[in-house]
This record gives structure tokens, sequence and C-alpha cells, in this order.
């Protein structure tokens, strides 16, 4: 299956942003066309006050930035994981980080809302509170495209290892995560923890991410660390990307994976943990 990761520089300006992602789908197919095509997280709006992002927020169907990948599927012929945009109910005062992915024929196929919300203070001092705007979700999406089972992540789920561990569970090959990594936690954790995923759970493994920087309301710069990849299930790097705007492809071979667990069967040889009595002792060192 040909792949085709969409690594952006969103900022808080939606028609800039769709722009930008309409360009660069165009760029994606302008040779042969991919199978896949996958944007990055907030690929519709970055940053702005908690009130702008409510603002931003658009509808699930039916939105701006909705209509527009929706479209771009259909007459372009190729099926899209729509990375992540921000979603508003009509019937709820939250919005959601939301991954939509369309066929080839522009239908949609599903939706993933973010589970894992970005609460954090950076080693630099930035606070980022991703909860004061957005509701975590509650269910998982697997899909299948191109003899691939594909399970689904945003960003900060990365760190979770139980949610990958379910989804092998569900007999994905394949997890595609949409990221905007920060630069301060990209630079020590983004390529070690897409390996591992890989690794453990013997999959593909495709991060798009954001790049380049942002500034936040109160003036502060926000770098995103960019490094888009598509990671085999022996763990290597076979696509990647720098910290600038543009397309990266990768072809991803379905017989790798069932190589790769042929040689070490891990689905066989995993016990169910969670059963098992536990013994826990104490030392007292007074």
């Amino acid at each position: 299956m040909n792949i085709a990761l969409i690594q952006m520089n969103s900022q808080p300006d939606r028609s800039a942003n769709l722009a930008q992602a309409l360009r660069l789908m165009r760029d994606a197919c302008a040779g042969a066309t991919p199978d896949l095509l996958v944007l990055p997280e907030h690929f519709d709006w970055t940053g702005g006050t908690p009130g702008e992002k409510r603002q931003a927020a658009d509808l699930v169907p039916g939105g701006e930035a909705y209509e527009m990948v929706r479209t771009f599927a259909r007459d372009a012929g190729v099926a899209i994981h729509a990375g992540s945009l921000l979603e508003r109910r009509p019937d709820a005062s939250t919005i959601f980080n939301t991954s939509v992915v369309f066929d080839a024929s522009g239908a949609e196929i599903g939706r993933y809302r973010k589970i894992h919300l970005f609460d954090i203070t950076a080693p630099d001092g930035k606070v980022y509170a991703e909860s004061a705007v957005v509701a975590a979700g509650d269910g998982l999406l697997v899909y299948e495209i191109g003899g691939f089972r594909v399970g689904c992540a945003i960003c900060y789920d990365l760190r979770f290892s139980r949610l990958f561990d379910r989804l092998a569970g569900l007999d994905v090959d394949l997890i595609i995560l949409p990221a905007a990594f920060t630069q301060q936690t990209g630079r020590d954790h983004w390529e070690v923890l897409c390996r591992a995923r890989a690794i453990e759970f013997q999959c593909y493994f495709v991060a798009c991410g954001q790049c380049g920087s942002y500034r936040a309301p109160n003036g502060e710069e926000r770098v995103m660390f960019g490094h888009s990849m598509v990671v085999d299930p022996w763990g290597r790097v076979i696509a990647t990307s720098d910290r600038e705007i543009g397309v990266i492809n990768a072809v991803l071979d379905r017989a790798v994976v069932d190589k790769v667990r042929g040689m070490i069967p891990m689905a066989e040889h995993r016990r169910d943990l969670w059963s098992m009595s536990v013994v826990s002792t104490s030392v007292d060192r007074s």
C-alpha cells in the first residue's frame, strides 16, 4: 500500500490551514495517487485562546474542514486519514479532538476522538492544558484499507501502551498517529516511542506531525517537532522528514508484518497478566 504523510505548520487561521492542507494533498497526488493520505493533528486549527478554539470547532459532518477533505477524497479518488480537527457537537458545550477517515469515494469510514488529553508542564516551563477546552473520547476505531487493519491514536496517546495493547488485541497491522508533538518532548521521546510501539506490537507505525511554530495568546512561541515518520514492524524507520512542511511517501508491505510475527510469535506468547495473583512485600529498613 502506498501512503503519503502531509507534514504541516498550522496556525490559528482556518482559511490558511485548509489552503495549506489542500495544496499539499494536491502535491501528494500530482504523480501516482497514493492509496492513503494522512494529515497531522489539528490540521484545521492550532493555537488560540480557549474561546477561539471553541469558536473554531466545527460540525462533523458538515463543517468546512470536514467537507474540504471529503470532497478532495471523492474528487481525487484517494482515501484520507484526516489527522484531527476540532469537532463541535450541536447538543453539547464540549468539543473533541477528532480523526475522521474517508474512503476513496469520499464516504466517511469512521471517527476517533482523542482519549488522552495533553495536560503537562514542559521542561521549558510552558503549560499545556488541552482538557480546559477538549473533552476526552471514550471509544476506539479500527478500519480496513489496502489489506491492512488500521488502529487509530492521536499525539499524547502515544505514551499510553495499554491503548496499543488493546489495538493489538483487535489484530491491527498498522497504527496511524497524527500529532503535534512539542519540540521539548519530541527531541527525546518521539522516535523512541514510535519505534517501541512498532516493535512491541509488531505493526507498521505511521506518525504524521506538525512542524514549525505558532504564537500562543500570551506571546510565547510554541515550537512543534515535525519529524513525521513511518516505522516498519521490525522497528526500522523506513521514511522520515525533518522540520519542514512537505509530503513524505512510503510503501507498506503486508508480507513484512507476517514475516516479523512469524519470526517472533509474540501474539502466541502473551499472557493475561491482569488475572494473575500479586505478591507484594515490603522491607523494614529501620
